[in-house]
């Protein structure tokens, strides 16, 4: 991923993505290819399509997980880690020593970065056992939280808001949503009513290629039917 001078930072666009494309390893053609599109500063774009299309490949590629196999993905804005994917936990440490070495990663205190991760998170006690024992949902948890906490210009979501139960989920969503009205992200996900209420553009990827719609309504009907399809 490219790094930009200081003076780009304050550019109105938060991301340019070009010509970007993903083959695996030994597969037989692109999952996808020649994606480009812009995010501005408090864009919300949703990421849209059907099992296997390269959803999820995408939010990794764009928070730096997974390599690009060609094109640009170029940042002027910070970005969080991609929320759903708990790769980025060391799984022989505890909780508590994770957020200990992000805080540090990220310049943050770390005493104001486990209150405000464990008050979001709720995970209690859980915190001091090694990340490998917990469960998908308390790794999502602990990833959301601390990116909360770290606070960043852009977020990477890939499904989370359908971690635990009703009322975590609206606790998922006022903090994202709500108190983070000014940032931007990107949403993966087969909500659509999550995607039509909160976003304003949409990606759709399908059999290898990729479209932006600037309406998002269009967007939620042409994947509602290529889902029934």
């Amino acid at each position: 991923m490219s790094q930009v001078a200081p003076e780009e930072v304050a550019a109105p666009i938060g991301l340019r993505v070009q010509n970007l494309g993903m083959t695996y390893y030994g597969a037989p053609k692109p999952l996808f290819q020649g994606l480009t599109f812009d995010l501005g500063r408090a864009g919300r774009l949703a990421i849209l399509g059907r099992n296997g299309q390269g959803k999820s490949t995408l939010i990794k590629m764009l928070g730096g997980v997974l390599p690009e196999t060609e094109g640009r993905i170029q940042w002027l804005m910070t970005s969080s880690w991609p929320i759903g994917f708990g790769g980025g936990f060391q799984g022989s440490l505890s909780g508590l020593d994770n957020i200990r070495f992000l805080a540090r990663l990220y310049a943050r205190d770390y005493k104001e970065t486990l209150d405000r991760v464990d008050a979001f998170a709720e995970l209690g006690s859980s915190l001091k056992l090694p990340v490998k024992h917990y469960s998908s949902g308390m790794r999502a948890r602990l990833a959301f939280g601390l990116s909360l906490a770290i606070e960043f210009d852009c977020y990477l979501i890939d499904e989370l808001v359908a971690v635990g139960d009703a009322r975590f989920q609206q606790k998922c969503q006022e903090e994202l949503f709500e108190r983070r009205a000014d940032r931007s992200f990107m949403m993966a996900s087969h909500d659509t009513n999550l995607i039509a209420q909160h976003c304003d553009r949409a990606l759709i990827i399908e059999s290898g290629k990729a479209k932006i719609f600037e309406e998002i309504d269009e967007a939620v009907e042409v994947y509602t039917w290529l889902r029934a399809a």
